[in-house]
């Protein structure tokens, strides 16, 4: 174990970081960090319950749950139609034909037909879908085939270490190094990955900024509509709940009309518990191929996907990415959680303002 790994876990003991009930503490627990702002609980950072790490529960503004609860609970508050993607949890990163070598995902149904489920996949994976997924699969006869050969191509990102922890007045930052391991459990990628904690004009916010580095070889990023970094929205929040949620963009683009289109930022938002609250999701200037495209559901997921292009539009080119040996890839992006709808909380501003800083 490295020293600076063993002075971080010295740090992070059972008492919060920085003890007091104003500004950002940071908390160890039996699965990751906790986070918490002026003494009221922000969001937890989660790094070994699934296939990757992800962050749940986040809290938002006025203390409401600001992601929908399944998987992680089977909350009796949401409706069975919404408890479905059991990779969808709170926020998470994955990418479903990530890899290099051999790695190849079935693109033609030529090639899912000479699988069968017993082969053994390496150089790279599906990490944006777990286990889980494709266990359901099998439940069902109609899907069962599929999921029996799509199991066997699940990979992980695998926490390694956090390199940095730390809070103070004005904002929380952990980072962490994470490895992209293929089903053999060999690592084909790392990332290095930044989460800073903050509070901006009463608004709750959480930056993600991620640098993938092909430490082990080529990496192809396929051209895949599911990948991304994402948010599973409140249940009650999602536009096919008919309670008032609704999606829209930069462009002014709404609902379905939002889905697979680029924009700078885009806006879900809707009630939760008797509020009107939303996420606001921005892209970076520095991003990997700004402005990224949005895979937005009205269903309640809520991803920005900078992979994808003819996945999106049948008329664009192959979007594949590949990073060569040493080569980084690098996004920014920023999570606005708010009170009211993207007009009254000003995302446009804020985007602004975001976007004036140096990444």
């Amino acid at each position: 174990m490295k020293p600076q790994f063993i002075t971080i876990l010295a740090a992070l003991t059972a008492a919060a970081l920085h003890a007091a009930d104003s500004g950002f503490t940071l908390e160890k627990n039996d699965h990751g960090i906790s986070v918490s702002v002026n003494g009221k609980a922000f969001a937890s950072y989660v790094i070994d319950q699934a296939n990757k790490p992800y962050l749940w529960p986040i809290y938002g503004p006025t203390g409401k749950a600001m992601t929908r609860a399944y998987p992680m609970q089977d909350a009796s508050s949401e409706p069975k139609e919404q408890r479905d993607h059991p990779h969808h949890r709170g926020i998470t990163f994955g990418h479903e034909s990530i890899g290099g070598g051999t790695w190849k995902f079935p693109g033609t149904n030529e090639e899912w037909s000479a699988i069968t489920g017993d082969e053994k996949h390496s150089g790279g994976g599906d990490t944006w879908h777990e286990r889980m997924t494709f266990e359901e699969f099998m439940q069902n006869p109609k899907l069962a085939l599929r999921g029996k050969q799509r199991l066997p191509m699940v990979a992980s990102i695998r926490h390694r270490e956090f390199t940095e922890a730390k809070a103070d007045a004005d904002k929380a930052t952990i980072v962490e190094l994470c490895d992209y391991l293929d089903p053999s459990g060999k690592r084909f990628l790392s990332e290095e990955r930044r989460l800073t904690f903050l509070v901006i004009s009463e608004m709750r916010a959480i930056d993600v900024d991620q640098t993938f580095t092909a430490t082990d070889g080529e990496v192809r990023f396929a051209d895949r509509k599911d990948a991304g970094l994402s948010i599973r929205i409140p249940s009650s929040m999602a536009v096919d709940s008919k309670q008032g949620g609704q999606i829209i963009n930069s462009d002014g683009l709404t609902d379905k009309d939002a889905w697979g289109k680029p924009a700078k930022w885009c806006d879900y938002h809707g009630p939760v518990e008797g509020e009107h609250l939303g996420i606001a999701f921005l892209n970076h200037p520095a991003s990997y191929r700004y402005p990224t495209r949005w895979h937005v559901r009205t269903y309640g997921l809520f991803t920005a996907n900078p992979f994808a292009q003819h996945d999106y539009d049948p008329t664009l080119p192959d979007g594949t990415t590949t990073l060569k040996p040493g080569e980084h890839l690098k996004l920014h992006h920023r999570f606005l959680f708010h009170t009211g709808d993207a007009a009254n909380a000003k995302i446009e501003a804020a985007w602004q303002q975001y976007a004036k800083e140096t990444k």
